[in-house]
């Protein structure tokens, strides 16, 4: 019997390159760009053939662990483990610690498959073919990453140059190239026999915490402590902050692939990006017969090559050409799509002034482990949201001290407990919640749940919540 995989997704990365969709609290592994699926969600299916994988193990932190199960939930496809950093560490540490477990949920001689949450990859034959020949190598004791067969000369991704040929269809690594300058780009194409390093790899857990032994034995000393002293939390597996802090900030190609003489690589020519920039995001989009991508909600006019996406208001674009135009709910970014990857400096340069930091941070949806909330407008001593609530869920039961909220069903059947009283709403139906009262709201039915919610008051952040009862565990 051919042995299965254990799937380990990388999904705890808050990255800024995407701005205004992503954001530090809602990045976008987690975000619908095209379709009705996220990147996250399509990495969980492309990993869900029971044939050839286990359920995988998802490792990310605590701001984003109800979104990983909830959006394992959509999709129905259950996890072995979601593991949580207490700090980031890089991917040499969060590799080590999902092997360790691996190694304790589905045995020592487990083969793993690292691969990144945020990554668009298109699974047809040729990308489960090279899943097939890596996991053989694997299988053979090779530490093994995919080289994606380039199709420009990128100065955004490293490298790697393959060596002689392995009887399964593997190569040796040659050597691994830092990001470089274009001129050394176009001589590598124009070479031949070097490959864009994918940051997907394949894993024998046996030598691969052999190679951590020689190699970067203090990421395995922290990473296997931390899971030896992790606790349980509901579905979450919490590891030990003290230890796993103690890890050096390293990644697993610095800690490991380029030191080891067991690495190879399989030349990969299926279509991937690694999402990092909105020119990224163009290059794999469906193009008109104008080279534009232009999701719903916008109107393009003599426009050409270009990106145009909303999330919210109406985007119309007219007389622009090789652009990127992006609309969050409050927010708006234009700009060249040639200089889209400089679009982290620019999100910097938001964080570091208190007037625009929000806009670098937070995005006006927040999610919860029961759905989550749309801030619509604030104003003196008020605020509207738009709450959504998954079917089945619940609210804490909770006490405000310094505002009161009043409810408007517009979706769906709402459960609302008002002090002893508990009642059903219906769309159109409200109900009013007084300062200081105990409340709750769930959702008993089967569609998404949403309701318009007005808070008045004194003070309406969100840390005025004072939970007597939650199913999550939170206080």
């Amino acid at each position: 019997m051919t042995q299965k995989i254990v799937p380990v997704i990388m999904a705890g990365g808050k990255g800024t390159r995407l701005w205004p969709l992503s954001r530090a609290t809602a990045p976008k592994q987690f975000i619908q760009f095209v379709g009705d699926k996220t990147l996250f969600q399509e990495t969980l299916e492309r990993v869900s053939d029971p044939e050839l994988y286990e359920a995988p193990i998802v490792v990310t932190n605590e701001e984003f662990r109800f979104l990983v199960a909830e959006q394992a939930r959509e999709r129905a496809i259950p996890l072995a483990a979601i593991l949580l950093e207490p700090v980031a560490r890089n991917t040499a540490a969060a590799v080590a610690a999902a092997a360790t477990l691996a190694a304790d949920l589905f045995g020592k001689h487990t083969i793993i498959q690292m691969l990144a949450s945020d990554h668009e990859i298109l699974a047809d034959k040729s990308y489960f073919d090279c899943i097939r020949i890596a996991r053989d190598a694997a299988a053979e004791g090779s530490l093994v990453t995919f080289g994606i067969t380039p199709t420009e000369p990128a100065t955004g991704y490293g490298y790697i140059e393959i060596g002689a040929a392995l009887e399964n269809g593997a190569h040796k690594v040659k050597r691994f190239v830092e990001k470089p300058a274009l001129e050394k780009a176009e001589q590598m194409l124009a070479d031949g026999g070097f490959y864009w390093n994918s940051g997907i790899f394949m894993f024998p857990v046996t030598e691969l915490i052999a190679e951590l032994q020689e190699h970067a034995p203090d990421v395995l000393k922290a990473a296997s402590k931390a899971v030896s002293k992790a606790s349980r939390d509901l579905d979450f597996t919490r590891l030990d902050a003290d230890h796993f802090a103690k890890s050096p900030d390293i990644s697993i190609d610095y800690a490991i692939m380029e030191k080891t003489s067991k690495a190879a690589i399989v030349p990969s020519p299926f279509k991937w990006s690694d999402m990092g920039s909105w020119d990224a995001v163009w290059k794999s989009g469906a193009r008109d017969d104008n080279g534009n991508v232009a999701a719903a909600n916008t109107t393009v006019v003599n426009t050409r090559n270009s990106l145009v996406m909303t999330h919210g208001v109406h985007l119309a674009v007219q007389g622009m050409d090789d652009v990127a135009v992006i609309a969050s709910e409050d927010a708006v970014y234009v700009g060249p799509l040639k200089d889209s990857q400089n679009v982290g400096q620019l999100v910097k340069m938001l964080a570091s002034t208190s007037a625009t930091a929000k806009f670098a941070e937070t995005h006006p949806t927040s999610y919860r482990p029961w759905g989550g909330y749309t801030s619509i407008f604030n104003g003196d001593r008020f605020q509207v949201k738009r709450i959504f609530v998954t079917p089945g869920k619940k609210l804490s039961l909770q006490k405000h001290h310094h505002r009161s909220e009043h409810w408007i069903v517009v979706k769906g059947t709402a459960e609302v407990t008002v002090g002893e009283n508990v009642r059903m709403l219906r769309e159109n139906e409200s109900v009013y919640i007084p300062l200081g009262e105990v409340h709750r709201l769930a959702n008993p039915g089967k569609i998404l749940l949403e309701l318009i919610e007005v808070q008045t008051g004194s003070y309406l952040g969100e840390d005025d919540i004072i939970r007597i009862v939650d199913e999550f565990g939170r206080t």
